[in-house]
């Protein structure tokens, strides 16, 4: 497989994640024209899936950034589907993204393994599980690897491309060359680690940040403050932490502690009172940060 032989692409997994990721590789791929196959097997997925891609084109052509009739012909790229087999067994790149369970994921990879082509190359966009945890149950395991995207994954340039011991060059080779032809910037990590690159750095800052807060030396507004305004980051670890989830991050931290069951991996008792109360962030309408008033003006 060459990135030349490229034309149709499958994204498993159609929450948030794999909604951009579709969205980014039909709108930016529109050049090497790429069929993207968005798909679920849970209908109710499936029809969020298709009513956020209609309001964001909707919203795009509204706001001038492409025509109505490039909305058209990316929404016919773009085939929102329950069927799973069917665009596995078509595609040339399948690129996993459904919940960051490991036995899931296995029992996945498993299957659409031995319905794909067996040059089709297979990415898990997980930042926690390594592929090497899926090979042994992976037909041709050498063209399997992590491709790591961004929230969100339309607006975030960075791809983490992560060599396994199975993953062949071939399978690197086309994944860079994808992420290249749909706007990203694709980094190539040689072996595997818990959290990859971008992630680690950001859990060093987070855990020094969660510290800050603990001792009382500045509020999370402030510390959020300056990161941003001091060190140009796009957002600070507390906002970030609310973007993303709380719960998110209390599950990466407790993977990782339950691995290397060092003290300094756990997650922070700060963040664990966040967990215990089901304050998440966004998704919940309060963490670091309350956001009761917009969830509410949503609601109207």
């Amino acid at each position: 497989m060459k990135i030349e032989d490229v034309k149709t692409v499958a994204v498993i997994g159609a929450g948030a994640m794999g909604q951009q990721i579709a969205m980014n590789t039909a709108l930016n791929g529109r050049a090497q024209g790429y069929r993207v196959y968005l798909c679920d097997s849970f209908p109710t997925a499936i029809e969020k899936a298709a009513k956020w891609s209609a309001d964001y084109l909707a919203g795009r052509v509204t706001k001038g950034r492409i025509t109505q009739e490039e909305a058209d012909e990316i929404s016919t790229r773009l085939i929102i589907t329950g069927d799973v087999d069917k665009a596995a067994a078509e595609a040339d790149l399948v690129i996993e993204a459904i919940i960051e369970k490991l036995e899931v994921k296995r029992e996945l990879f498993a299957h659409i393994s031995k319905l794909c082509k067996p040059d089709t190359v297979l990415a898990t966009n997980s930042s926690n599980i390594v592929s090497s945890k899926l090979a042994d149950v992976t037909e041709h395991p050498e063209r399997l690897l992590n491709a790591h995207y961004f929230n969100p994954a339309l607006v975030m340039e960075l791809v983490e491309l992560v060599r396994g011991p199975h993953t062949g060059s071939e399978a690197i080779e086309v994944a860079q060359g994808f992420a290249r032809n749909t706007g990203k910037t694709p980094i190539v990590i040689q072996k595997e680690i818990a959290g990859f690159v971008a992630n680690r750095i950001n859990a060093a800052v987070t855990h020094e940040a969660l510290s800050l807060l603990e001792k009382g030396v500045a509020s999370a507004e402030d510390i959020d403050i300056a990161c941003e305004k001091g060190l140009h980051y796009p957002m600070g670890p507390f906002r970030l932490m609310d973007l993303t989830g709380i719960d998110v991050y209390y599950y990466v931290r407790c993977d990782r502690y339950a691995e290397s069951h060092d003290d300094y991996d756990a997650p922070h008792p700060l963040a664990v009172a966040k967990f215990k109360e089901g304050e998440f962030g966004h998704k919940t309408g309060k963490g670091w940060y309350d956001y009761s008033d917009a969830k509410k003006g949503a609601n109207k």
